[in-house]
């Protein structure tokens, strides 16, 4: 069973430099963003939101998914409580499951763990985005 656990504070030089390479992949599919403009617009947008990192005010979280029964990391979630003004919702910016754990339900798992987070923090409901060249999100 997945479960969201604090994202060691070493650990997000690297997951951010993951975020901005995958954001900027997913902009040039989507044919958003040129191959030579995606990094630097990718990285200004994910140092926009998250300023300071997991300091970043606003409620902000960046988690790391952990598989409860071997304690393995098997990826990582970006969140955020939003007053939309409909109510509050998680949002969910990043999802990422790790290539050897995916296709085994973690990401189904991690997605729970989402839920029961934002329902303990009284949020109605969970949001995310998903681009359409994206079939298997």
């Amino acid at each position: 069973m997945v479960e969201l656990a604090a994202l060691p504070r070493e650990r997000f030089p690297a997951y951010r430099e993951d975020l901005i390479r995958a954001y900027a992949q997913d902009k040039v599919r989507a044919r958003s963003w040129s191959l030579e403009e995606a990094p630097r617009r990718a990285a200004a947008d994910v140092d926009g939101m998250l300023p300071d990192g997991p300091d970043t005010e606003g409620h902000y979280y960046v988690y790391s998914l952990r598989d409860r029964s071997t304690d393995e990391d098997v990826g990582a979630v970006w969140l955020a409580v939003l007053d939309s003004g409909a109510g509050t919702s998680f949002w969910i910016y990043d999802i990422q499951i790790h290539e050897p754990f995916r296709r085994e339900g973690r990401g189904t798992q991690a997605l729970r763990a989402v839920e029961e987070r934002a329902a303990g923090l009284g949020a109605e409901r969970v949001e995310l985005h998903v681009f359409g060249h994206n079939p298997a999100a």
